[in-house]
């Protein structure tokens, strides 16, 4: 056994004995306060965390590119119903090759991309928490008629950023993580001691827990009742690196909830908290093995939701290139 193979695998095992964390709704309450990021960028903000992808960053994203190979992040859009896939996608075609004089083919699609299927976008105007949306808005600014305030056409000019994938079932040997695996800040720690990156400001960071791949193996199930996920401490290591936008090949939630009575604490903490929106159902295993093939973890990242005036999120499909 080597030394470096002696090395990862006693961080592996730390990791495994490390006690669980407790927290409770007041604690999650004080963190919402520690956290916040309201006002950071004046009492008008759209954009949240997005902001923290200044120029600079921008730039040193484009120095990334090496070669040019883009590979995709975006999971096909599913028609079959499943446990994970309750509204399935759906496309019908209006014009076809099969009409008498046919001319173009015209199609269209219904979908609801809030969900556990389609890889999407979740706006700052996705979640509410005692009547306030991120930057104190009032919930009421999301009526009958969409969002009045901090709406998806608030990034309309996309993201351009380095994106950075932190691989756990890499880090811990596996092929995915088995339900309800938490994933801890240390595991986070742990990831960028082996891929020899530094999360910073205005990185768009992705988690892969191997969701897609379990399924493949194992088939579909509920992933708001039985997920691998974040553990909630994690938001508040997210706010001291600054990110700019999390993304998961799930909702990056631990299922079941480590907060009781709070569904979705990494969701509440990010978006409504520190302004972070999320890419949620991303598909990572092609990134996963292009990034283990060049043994590079970052790369640059483009993305652009929809253009749609008081939407609160959009379907998506992010782009590495390396």
């Amino acid at each position: 056994m080597t030394t470096r193979f002696a090395l990862l695998l006693l961080a592996v095992l730390t990791l495994a004995a490390q006690p669980p964390v407790t927290v409770d709704r007041a604690t999650l309450d004080a963190w919402m306060k520690e956290l916040s990021n309201w006002g950071r960028w004046g009492p008008n903000d759209q954009l949240g965390a997005i902001n923290l992808i200044t120029p600079a960053v921008r730039r040193r994203a484009a120095a990334l590119v090496k070669e040019g190979f883009s590979v995709s992040l975006s999971r096909d859009a599913d028609t079959v119903r499943a446990a994970d896939n309750s509204r399935p996608f759906q496309q019908k075609m209006l014009e076809s090759g099969v009409d008498p004089r046919p001319m173009f083919a015209v199609d269209t699609y219904t979908l609801t991309f809030h969900g556990a299927s389609l890889t999407h976008f979740d706006a700052l105007s996705h979640m509410v928490y005692q009547g306030r949306l991120y930057n104190g808005y009032s919930q009421q600014q999301v009526n009958a008629t969409g969002a009045h305030q901090l709406a998806v056409d608030a990034y309309k000019h996309g993201f351009f950023s380095r994106g950075i994938l932190v691989d756990i079932p890499r880090l811990k040997g596996v092929k995915y993580l088995e339900l309800s695996t938490p994933i801890y800040p240390a595991d986070l720690e742990a990831w960028e001691k082996k891929a020899g990156v530094k999360i910073g400001p205005g990185d768009i960071v992705f988690v892969r827990t191997g969701r897609w791949a379990r399924r493949a193996e194992k088939g579909p199930w509920d992933t708001d009742q039985r997920s691998a996920g974040l553990h909630v401490s994690c938001a508040r290591w997210f706010k001291q690196r600054d990110i700019a936008m999390l993304g998961s090949d799930v909702h990056a939630e631990l299922m079941p909830s480590p907060v009781s009575g709070v569904p979705y604490p990494i969701h509440q903490l990010l978006i409504i908290a520190m302004g972070v929106p999320m890419l949620d159902n991303c598909d990572l295993e092609a990134l996963g093995e292009a990034a283990a093939a060049r043994r590079r973890w970052e790369f640059l990242l483009t993305a652009a939701p929809l253009s749609v005036p008081r939407g609160t999120g959009s379907p998506v499909n992010p782009i590495a290139t390396f």
